[in-house]
């Protein structure tokens, strides 16, 4: 993968934090994700789960899926750490092998069939048309020297094409954010209280197939203080 910078902040790269920070947040990244799936769980039940006991109140399925996506960023911050993380389809597969366990009609495979979205009228492309779609992704993000719109482009262009039977957008934000720290720079989470902004920006993107509102909505999730963290006068302090 080409290197890119970060041209908006002028901030440095430093893996070692970008992924020490990603690994303390695991508890909040896991809320987030659940309830932007519409998965009413709290935080301190999330990391009650995640310490390894049950939560009482919820479906097998929704403890599974919290599950999941913590053993998802686990995994993915081993293949950072390895340096075995690359935009690629076999990283990609192996990655949704454990966040869509048990959730989408197949994991670890793209789809084989076709599928809609729920509020759009965009369709997304065939199953036959998936391999063809990923390359053009590829190259696409080929050409971008900010790493956060490559990152964002990598994430959006995937969400769209929904290579998988389900957990697309979430397979979408680990490729994009698998992306930010193996090029040493912090991840994007979005925020569970802003899911009504974030769908209300994808049914636009879904639409129109424009990533500017998305990739503006999406750098607005990063804290200001982590920002500043990797600036030169910071690193260097």
């Amino acid at each position: 993968m080409a290197t890119a910078k970060d041209t908006v902040w002028g901030m440095s790269p430093d893996r070692a934090m970008a992924r020490q920070l990603a690994v303390r947040d695991i508890p909040a990244l896991v809320y987030d994700a659940v309830n932007l799936e519409g998965v009413a769980m709290t935080l301190p039940e999330v990391q009650t789960l995640l310490d390894g006991i049950t939560v009482g109140g919820h479906k097998i399925s929704d403890q599974n899926m919290a599950l999941n996506q913590a053993a998802a960023w686990k995994y993915l911050f081993s293949l950072v750490a390895e340096d075995q993380f690359t935009f690629s389809k076999d990283v990609a597969l192996s990655i949704h092998n454990i966040a869509g366990a048990e959730e989408a009609l197949e994991w670890g495979a793209f789809r084989t069939g076709n599928v809609t979205i729920s509020g759009s009228e965009y369709e997304p492309p065939s199953s036959r048309e998936l391999d063809n779609v990923w390359a053009e992704i590829e190259l696409e993000i080929a050409g971008c020297n900010d790493v956060y719109d490559l990152a964002i482009t990598a994430f959006l262009r995937m969400a769209r094409a929904q290579f998988f039977w389900d957990v697309n957008k979430r397979m979408g934000r680990f490729m994009m954010n698998g992306i930010l720290l193996s090029h040493g720079f912090p991840i994007i989470n979005v925020p569970a209280k802003r899911q009504k902004e974030f769908n209300q920006l994808m049914l636009d993107f879904y639409a129109t197939a424009d990533m500017t509102g998305m990739n503006k909505f999406l750098r607005s999730c990063l804290n200001g203080k982590i920002i500043d963290n990797f600036k030169p006068d910071q690193l260097n302090g």
